[in-house]
């Protein structure tokens, strides 16, 4: 009897991930006997996990702090995850070297186009860490060309805002102070529910498109603000990304429905508890 397929997403710190819950409810729902868990992966030891994997891993979901340790382990690389400098996926292929990828930001893609938003031309970002990245080339894919990145400390936007300037559409990248004025099509926060302070959430009122990257807490003091406008969530951005990634790992149409049902349920039941 063939060993079943497994795939696990890898992380530290990895209890809160709701990958498990989605990539499960998409075996139930496709009806696929593959086995997907969670595992605390610290820095620095990527390369040994993976270097120890049986032949039945097909597919590894990766979160911080690997996705940039992910790259040198793949005999293949996809533009995004190049582009981006970092991976959030590893799919094992028969000759069992493995290829990286980022559906990171093709989930953001999705994720805005699901609710409408196909076509940019600026935005404001709020934070300059990866998931700014991720983000970031979405948008510049959507034709943004002038992106402001509001941070607190420009130090630690700069990787991000090189990444930016590296999309082919060259655009415009400014960085300045959360404290700064927010204006654009999009604002995308990727900065903590602490630190959306009254006078942030009231200088990003008038833009009409709210990105929050969160999913937990929920809402966000931007989320409850966003009243009358549109709103692209967390959780649209997770399970966008890990139907991306389902369907590299299994070669099926991720059941997309399915997943998003299960991470509400989850969800639900952790402000529950």
């Amino acid at each position: 009897m063939p060993q079943r397929r497994r795939c696990g997403v890898l992380g530290d710190p990895i209890s809160h991930s709701l990958s498990p819950v989605l990539h499960r409810a998409g075996y139930v729902a496709t009806g696929l006997d593959w086995e997907y868990d969670a595992r605390r992966v610290p820095a620095g030891t990527l390369a040994d996990v993976v270097g120890s994997l049986g032949e039945q891993w097909r597919g590894l979901s990766l979160t911080m702090p690997l996705k940039r340790e992910a790259l040198p382990l793949a005999a293949e690389v996809s533009d995004a995850a190049r582009l981006a400098g970092a991976a959030n996926t590893l799919v094992r292929s028969d000759d069992l070297t493995w290829s990286a990828g980022n559906t990171d930001i093709g989930g953001a893609r999705a994720a805005l186009a699901e609710r409408g938003v196909t076509a940019l031309t600026s935005a404001t970002i709020l934070g300059g860490g990866a998931t700014a990245s991720s983000t970031g080339l979405a948008l510049c894919d959507l034709g943004a060309r002038e992106v402001r990145l509001l941070v607190r400390s420009a130090d630690r936007a700069a990787e991000t805002a090189s990444v930016l300037r590296s999309h082919p559409g060259r655009p415009d990248v400014v960085v300045a102070g959360l404290d700064d004025v927010v204006t654009g099509d999009v604002v995308v926060s990727t900065i903590p529910a602490e630190a959306q302070e009254a006078g942030l959430v009231t200088r990003c009122a008038d833009v009409p498109v709210l990105f929050e990257v969160l999913y937990s807490p929920w809402p966000t003091p931007l989320a409850a603000a966003a009243d009358g406008r549109v709103l692209v969530s967390g959780l649209d951005l997770l399970v966008h990304q890990a139907a991306l990634q389902f369907g590299l790992f299994t070669g099926v149409d991720a059941p997309l429905d399915a997943m998003r049902a299960a991470g509400e349920q989850a969800l639900a039941a952790r402000g529950a508890s």
